[in-house]
């Protein structure tokens, strides 16, 4: 390959949260596990989502061009970033029309959800979020006084999720439902939704009246060939009522530097989501972060993503068929997209006698850094971070087989 994947990174003492944090009251979203992995066991971080691998060099360069002129005043974002944002979506998700007035810079995904809800309900409102559930838009949603209803996924013959639009849409009639968030490809399940799965969930929408949020944040990461379709191409009704948050973040490793930006072709909801944006007086890009994606989007970006997903394509093949051979009453839905993995382990736990918080002890006690997916309504679930270099994947595999699943053969 031509980029490096294989290098194990040490990340201490670089403001990385992966391998700083743990430990810290409040860093896991729950209570820290006191003293840390035992004494002999280096830390694996598989826990928050960003990757232990060094980005694209065009990235780097990028900023060090631009930090290399001595004046960092007030500045419009320039007519580059836009080319860089229409040529990437026409090249890897095949959009066509894509105009600079579209496109919006958001501070964050969770930045766009707060600011499109706030757009387009009320306190006390109810928005519906497919469940499992990114644990960011939980918080969001909470923390601004939104109702949160669920849709579960469920799991067909092969163990593959499904929306249930039966479900939607009775929930959205039930609760008089008119904004949903739709995360596409899914996290934490790792579904990439077909062309079908889409146009149904917005028909369903459609017949609803519903303002659609689609975080595509993860539309980069895709595995064993699998092919992302932006939610506002399925349909003129889809491209209308979405609006549709990406980031450069989840797929260069880039969250430090914060940069996702919006795509809304109806004016109506832009001018609206741009107004509420813009109350802060906060929603303002860093210039580094713009150079940033103008580097992560050059054609030399799409070479090292493309090499990134056979990377982490090995990742996941590798991890779902040793789970499967070795660890058995753990059960997983390979994923299609991302690099996590979701892991129900009801069944272990109970044939063991174990608790899930025993069970996340006892990988944190050999380093396996993972975490706890109750906080994304997996009642019994843990994710898991495939995004590391391959022998450190094994390693953590090899380690849990060894130390914690090693009775459940």
């Amino acid at each position: 390959m031509k980029y490096d994947f294989t290098t194990v990174m040490d990340r201490r003492g670089r403001d990385a949260l992966a391998v700083d944090a743990p430990g810290r009251p409040g860093a896991m979203g729950e209570e820290p596990m006191i003293g840390g992995p035992k004494e002999g066991f280096s830390l694996i971080p598989m826990w928050v989502a960003d990757m232990n691998f060094a980005t694209a060099p065009t990235i780097q360069e990028a900023m060090i061009a631009r930090i290399g002129h001595p004046a960092f005043g007030y500045f419009e974002a320039c007519q580059a970033y836009y080319d860089a944002i229409i040529s990437w979506q026409k090249t890897r998700n095949h959009v066509e029309g894509l105009t600079k007035e579209a496109i919006g810079y958001e501070n964050g995904v969770l930045g766009c959800v707060a600011s499109a809800i706030n757009a387009f309900c009320s306190r006390g409102d109810h928005v519906l979020l497919h469940s499992p559930t990114y644990i960011g838009f939980t918080g969001t949603l909470e923390n601004n006084g939104i109702h949160i209803v669920h849709s579960d996924l469920v799991q067909d013959e092969n163990g593959v999720w499904r929306m249930d639009y039966e479900d939607m849409d009775r929930k959205l009639k039930k609760y008089a439902i008119h904004t949903v968030i739709l995360c596409s490809p899914h996290n934490p399940t790792g579904r990439v939704w077909e062309r079908w799965e889409l146009e149904r969930a917005m028909e369903v929408y459609r017949e609803n009246d519903c303002v659609v949020i689609s975080d595509e944040i993860w539309s980069d990461i895709l595995l064993n060939g699998s092919r992302h379709l932006p939610t506002q191409s399925v349909s003129e009704d889809a491209r209308n009522r979405t609006i549709a948050v990406y980031a450069p973040s989840k797929t260069f490793n880039l969250a430090g530097l914060v940069g996702s930006y919006h795509i809304v072709y109806n004016k109506y909801l832009r001018d609206r989501l741009r107004k509420q944006s813009a109350l802060s007086h906060y929603n303002s890009q860093n210039v580094l972060s713009m150079h940033a994606l103008i580097g992560a989007y050059r054609p030399e970006g799409q070479e090292w993503v493309d090499e990134l997903c056979q990377v982490l394509s090995g990742n996941v093949n590798y991890a779902c068929g040793y789970i499967r051979e070795h660890f058995p009453g753990v059960k997983l839905s390979k994923p299609q997209g991302t690099y996590m993995l979701f892991l129900d382990c009801t069944e272990w736990c109970a044939e063991h006698g174990k608790t899930l918080d025993e069970l996340l002890r006892a990988g944190w006690d050999v380093g396996v850094i993972w975490q706890d997916g109750r906080p994304f309504h997996g009642p019994c679930a843990i994710r898991v971070n495939l995004a590391l270099p391959e022998s450190l994947v094994k390693q953590a595999m090899e380690r849990l087989k060894q130390y914690v699943f090693q009775d459940c053969r």
